[in-house]
């Protein structure tokens, strides 16, 4: 034994504590196990919410689109037009699964020389409803429409007419009359399908029957480019 060393143990207070090697990873494992449980947590929220989000952008998507068919179908105007040889087209003229037509309330803020009216047309392209607009109501030659997506991954658009005997057509001007060419529908009927909302349905009632003197009017008048 060295002198001044002493044989009795130090007091607890004096001794040197800490935490074995075994305790050390059993901790940093707990710590793992934990950190991985979290990850798995918050990365499971974040895809919730960006497919939801997705979702969404969809669901907007798709009733923009349904709204601006309406608003459209809502002002469609007797107004007849000439086509890009000078042919003459109905105001309005539908097939199954597509429809070009004259509406009103196209907006002019700046008070520009041009008609207040403008030629439209629907239809679906490569699974994408579409949306037409010519830059004149009656057409120059090589005259083409503006086209504008309004919604990808649709699968059918169909429509059809209701007449002024309250009989649906597939077709307007209905083949088996002789219908005017400012002659409007009572109503349009469309459905657009789609793969994640199923189909939507609206009937849109027209401004039906036009005064006589605007029918006149609309057959007649040329517009202003």
């Amino acid at each position: 034994m060295r002198p001044g060393s002493s044989i009795l143990p130090a007091p607890p207070c004096c001794r040197v504590s800490g935490f074995s090697l075994i305790e050390l990873l059993v901790a940093l494992a707990v710590f793992a196990a934990m950190a991985a449980l979290a990850y798995g947590g918050l990365n499971s929220v974040v895809r919730t919410r960006a497919e939801l989000g997705r979702q969404q952008a969809a669901f907007n998507g798709l009733m923009r689109s349904v709204a601006v068919l309406e608003r459209d179908l809502r002002q469609a105007a007797a107004r007849p037009v000439r086509g890009n040889y000078g042919e003459p087209q109905p105001a309005f003229a539908g097939l199954p699964d597509r429809i070009e037509f004259t509406r009103a309330g196209f907006a002019n803020p700046q008070a520009e020389q041009r008609s207040n009216l403008e030629r439209v047309a629907y239809a679906l392209d490569g699974g994408a409803l579409e949306r037409g607009v010519w830059l004149a109501l009656d057409r120059a030659p090589g005259s083409k429409a503006q086209v504008t997506s309004l919604r990808d991954h649709v699968e059918a658009f169909r429509l059809r007419y209701l007449d002024a005997s309250n009989r649906w057509s597939d077709n307007w001007p209905p083949r088996e009359t002789d219908a005017i060419p400012a002659a409007l529908p009572r109503a349009v009927e469309f459905r657009i399908q789609t793969p994640d909302y199923g189909e939507i349905t609206r009937v849109i009632e027209l401004v039906w029957p036009w005064p006589a003197r605007a029918v006149e009017a609309g057959q007649g008048v040329q517009s202003t480019p």
